[in-house]
């Protein structure tokens, strides 16, 4: 290999090449009864969407179970960012998420958007959205994801307050980095929306087939550029919309084919975060 060009390692934890994160968004539960989104045309709010409440009912039924049998299968421990509602209306479900291994982070307590909240609204929501998780799992978050990722200016420093370490609502990284907030470093584990159910899976065009095949192709440059720079990939997969017969066995061949390269770990957000707070050469913005 010609000089400049020699491969580095020590990037990550156990000198592992690349870092894959999966999220499994746990919403379900959560959505309003009146003008929810999802696949059937939109309804006038006046009327109940009773068909469209199924649809968020096979998150919990089918999606979550399923996934975490994959989970279980491929040894891949993942963050589950949580809706406080839809947490409170199935406690168990939160609690087996839990037990099974993986992570559970906030994502607010109700279905209303973050960004046009005042302080005080966001506070509430955020310390309501901690008791629900806290009490169904055991467990306190210290990882947020706001709706859609659109929060306010005040919200970083209201999370870093209540002792939340990091958040995931930005996509301007194949890495993780830290933003100075009140003097302090506060962790970003970049989140996708290219590799994001919710956002490729709105195309009725798009096959699992054609998914994965950009999932390969993802991970095959982010796997060579790992040779040289700390590289992570991260993946999104909702309750409702990966947990499919077709879509689990997708992300199964995925994953299957990233852990046949060496030096692939797959790592939970809070443990991403918690390691790169300390990390020399995270990038600091």
């Amino acid at each position: 290999m010609a000089q400049g060009k020699l491969e580095r390692t020590g990037f990550w934890p156990g000198d592992a090449r690349l870092v894959i994160s999966i999220s499994m968004q746990f919403e379900a539960g959560a959505q309003p009864e009146r003008g929810a989104s999802g696949p059937f045309p939109p309804l006038d709010p006046k009327y109940p969407d009773l068909p469209m409440q199924t649809w968020y009912d096979y998150g919990v039924k089918e999606g979550i179970p399923r996934m975490l049998d994959l989970w279980d299968r491929v040894g891949v421990k993942v963050t589950s960012h949580m809706v406080g509602q839809a947490v409170d209306r199935h406690p168990q479900l939160a609690r087996e998420i839990v037990e099974r291994g993986h992570e559970a982070a906030g994502h607010g307590q109700t279905w209303e958007p973050q960004f046009s909240m005042t302080p005080a609204q966001e506070r509430a929501g955020y310390l309501a959205s901690i008791a629900s998780i806290e009490r169904a799992t055991g467990t306190r978050p210290i990882g947020f994801n706001a709706f859609w990722l659109r929060g306010t200016p005040n919200t970083l420093g209201i999370l870093q307050e209540l002792g939340f370490v990091y958040h995931i609502d930005d996509i301007s990284r194949d890495e993780p980095f830290t933003v100075p907030v009140n003097g302090k470093p506060f962790m970003v584990v970049p989140y996708t929306l290219r590799n994001n159910d919710i956002v490729r899976y709105d195309s009725p065009a798009l096959t699992v087939d054609a998914y994965l095949a950009d999932l390969k192709a993802e991970f095959d440059l982010l796997y060579q550029e790992a040779g040289r720079r700390r590289r992570m990939m991260s993946i999104s997969t909702h309750d409702r919309i990966s947990g499919t017969p077709a879509r689990v066995r997708a992300l199964e061949t995925f994953i299957r084919y990233a852990q046949s390269h060496p030096g692939v770990r797959f790592m939970r957000k809070d443990e991403i975060a918690r390691f790169a707070l300390t990390a020399p050469g995270v990038p600091r913005s």
